[in-house]
Order: C-alpha cells, then sequence, then structure tokens
C-alpha cells in the first residue's frame, strides 16, 4: 500500500482529534445537569467539577475548526492501553493483572471467581483530558469476564467508592438475590461494604454488566460497565441444537456438525478457538460537562485509540501504543465481540469500509441473525458478535466508524490495518 494512503490518514485523524481536544480545552464553563442535581450531596468533587476535566460545548459545534493543525501529544496515562483491552479476557485462569481470579471445581461444576471494586478515579479519554470517572477495578470499560455456558461467575465485590454502588449482569439469573438491583438481595453497596454475586453463565453470548444504583444514567455513563462472554459448550450443542439457531427448518446431520464446529471456534477452551482473533469492543461517551449531552465518543474509552498515528507503512508505529490501527492477519477470521454502552443518544452503530460482516444480535445464535451487512445499530445494553474475513483484501487501512457522523468526528473513527 503506497504511503500517501498511511499520511492521509494520519493527516485526517490528527486533525478530527486537534479539533477534539480544542474545544475540549477552550474556555467553555461547566454546568451542572439539573437531572443529576441530586448528587449534590457529595459536593462538587463527587461530581467531578474538578480542574483536570476539561469543559465543551453542548452542541459541540466548533466554529474555528478548520483548515489543518498541527500534531497533537499522545496520552499520559498508561494505566489503561485501549489496544491491550481489546483481547484481555479474565477467564479465572488466566486475565489481567489488576483482576484477582481463579478457577477450580466445586459440587462439580467449574466456578470462575473473580474480585471486583468500585473506585472513584480519573481516566484520559483525549490526549491530555481527563473524566471524572467511577471505575470497576480502575477502568473503563470494566474487565471483560469469560466464562463456558454452565459454569458458575462467582464476583466478589466490594465499594470503594464514594457512592453506592451494585454489579447487575444481563444473564438469565434465576436467583432474584443475585440480581444487582437496589430493591433485592443486599441491595446497593455503601462505602466499604462487600457482596459475593453468584450467576450461572447463561445463555450462550455476549452479555453486558452494569451498575444499577440510581440514577441509574449516572453510574452508567461515569464508566461502571463491561462485558461477559460467555462461550457455548459444543456437547450440550450437539445434543440440543435448535436451542442455538433462528431457523425454522430440520437439523440436518450436516447442520449439527456444523454448529458444534461452530460452537468450538467460539470456545476458548478449545483449539479451533486459536484461528480466531477475537477483540472486545464497547462503544462509549463522555459528557464532559454534565449538560447531557456528549461531547467525546469513542470505542474502548479513548478517543481516536484506533486511528492511525506516525508510521513507515510497514507496520512501524511511531506514534506510540496510544493511537494505531488495529493490525490483523488477512489470513485470519477476525471476530469482535461488540456492546453499546453510550448514555444520552438513542442509538450507536459500527460500519465498516469496503467490507461486509455477518451478525449475531446478542450473541445467542450459531447462525447469524444478519447477513452479509455493512453497518449495524446497537441501542444501550445491546450487543452482538461481528465475524468479518479480509482474506480477498490487499494489504492497507480499511477504516470503520459509528455511521452516526457527529459520533465519528468526536472520537469513533477507527481502521484496521490488513496485513
Amino acid at each position: 500500500m503506497p504511503s500517501i494512503d498511511y499520511d492521509s490518514a494520519a493527516d485526517i485523524t490528527e486533525q478530527l482529534e486537534q479539533r477534539l481536544v480544542d474545544s475540549l480545552t477552550g474556555e467553555t464553563s461547566v454546568s451542572r445537569r439539573t437531572v443529576l442535581g441530586s448528587l449534590g450531596v457529595a459536593g462538587s468533587a463527587a461530581v467531578g467539577l474538578g480542574s483536570t476535566r476539561a469543559g465543551a460545548s453542548p452542541d459541540h459545534k466548533d466554529e474555528d475548526a478548520h483548515g489543518n493543525f498541527g500534531a497533537v501529544g499522545e496520552y499520559q496515562d498508561l494505566d489503561f492501553d485501549p489496544h491491550e483491552f481489546l483481547t484481555a479476557f479474565n477467564t479465572g485462569d488466566s486475565g489481567q493483572d489488576n483482576v484477582p481470579q481463579q478457577v477450580y471445581e466445586e459440587d462439580g461444576r467449574t466456578v470462575r471467581e473473580f474480585e471486583f471494586t468500585a473506585v472513584d478515579t480519573t481516566i484520559t479519554i483525549a490526549p491530555g483530558v481527563e473524566f471524572q470517572a467511577w471505575a470497576f477495578n480502575g477502568q473503563v470499560p470494566g474487565p471483560t469476564i469469560r466464562a463456558v455456558e454452565g459454569d458458575l461467575i462467582r464476583v466478589k465485590f466490594t465499594n470503594l467508592g464514594r457512592h453506592a454502588h451494585t454489579i447487575h449482569p444481563h444473564l438469565k439469573n434465576l436467583n432474584p438475590q443475585m440480581d444487582g438491583i437496589p430493591q433485592n438481595g443486599p441491595g446497593v453497596l455503601d462505602t466499604g461494604e462487600s457482596f459475593t454475586y453468584e450467576w450461572i453463565a447463561q445463555p450462550a453470548g455476549t452479555h453486558f454488566y452494569h451498575c444499577h444504583s440510581l440514577p441509574l444514567k449516572e453510574h452508567i455513563h461515569r464508566g461502571l460497565y463491561g462485558t461477559i462472554i460467555v462461550d457455548p459448550d459444543p456437547e450440550r450443542v450437539r445434543e440440543n441444537p435448535r436451542d442455538y439457531v433462528n431457523y425454522p427448518g430440520p437439523i440436518t446431520g450436516d447442520l449439527r456438525t456444523q454448529l458444534v464446529e461452530e460452537a468450538k471456534s467460539r470456545n476458548h477452551e478449545y483449539a479451533e478457538n486459536d484461528a480466531i482473533n477475537e477483540m472486545v469492543m464497547v462503544m462509549n461517551s463522555f459528557d464532559t460537562n454534565f449538560d447531557g449531552g456528549n461531547e467525546v465518543y469513542a470505542v474502548n474509552t479513548r478517543a481516536f485509540a484506533y486511528g492511525v498515528g506516525s508510521t513507515n507503512g510497514n507496520g512501524n508505529w511511531t506514534a506510540g501504543e496510544t493511537k494505531r490501527p488495529i493490525q490483523i492477519d488477512k489470513n485470519e477470521r477476525q471476530r469482535v465481540y461488540l456492546a453499546n454502552a453510550t448514555e444520552f443518544d438513542l442509538i450507536n452503530s459500527f460500519h465498516t469500509h469496503s467490507q461486509f460482516f455477518d451478525y449475531y444480535d446478542h450473541g445467542t445464535t450459531l447462525t447469524p441473525t444478519r447477513k452479509t451487512v455493512d453497518t449495524i445499530m446497537q441501542t444501550q445494553a445491546q450487543r452482538g458478535i461481528i465475524e468479518i474475513d479480509y482474506s480477498d483484501h490487499d494489504p492497507g487501512l480499511y477504516m470503520f466508524h459509528a455511521h452516526q457522523s457527529e459520533f465519528a468526528e468526536l472520537g469513533w473513527m477507527s481502521f484496521f490495518e490488513v496485513v
């Protein structure tokens, strides 16, 4: 691929990034949203009015954002790397260092145990722009939990934040005491309190978890959310194939075999899974001046993190780990576990340039719910699996982004680098 394509992509990323940063760090006042006024009892610091958080105009307009822009600085906060997060699956026997975890057998069932804490922290959402967040284990999005269908997920949760929090799972949960809402079980957990949640990993698919304390949109928007991936059990698929298809026709022997093989490819404990490049992408957004409208949009928190920095066009990046496209092997199947955590906007979307993909809504089927599409929409908490094949594409840069143009220009614009 000629280097000029890389240069042009880097210029576009740089211009959009600089424009966004300029809008956030301008001389704009910070107003507190009326709907969040009830949180005033915690003081202005708890609502995020500190000097490290930039203000922004609520209508996203920037009359001077035209022409060329100079280089912008790299992210200085290295505690969270959106590139590492893409493939950071916490399974109990492997995962992130900031997620204490273990896996063991109990009463004939596999238990995957995790320790979660809720903390108040500051996260970087654009170069030099910080956001006062509430976060599970100090990161936004929260850690990705991965289990196999039928496992017991055990989360030992301690609230170290200044507000009351819970963990609510979007799973088929049979015990109302474990629902993680104010009305059931332990209710909300105040500062210093702990509770152990237990959920059966079901159904197979891509799922969501989040704090369910009130006001709900504040607790989600501040960063208390993440994904739970439940891998299908191939033997269960073999015995009950009808549960994994959105297809009314006969289950033939060939179809059963096909479904079992697909289940193995989605199960991290099977060798077939090794041939798939799997990534977690959580679409999120940030209302930096707390006026009920977002100023920054991203995948995995950092605006333009998967944009294009400086490169020689041969995979050698000089912009560091914080701004570079997602490099993929064209001979590997690409699987994206996609979830939407965006607050204050009705929908978000995912669009690929120069390619079509298969989409599995909620990831609960082993056959596509939408086949050969290049754009899908998700409401908040909706999730799914995207499968993409670049094997017949030339090497180079292929853009993907939200197809709400405003979202793309405010941070949710990315590239795959096919090699």
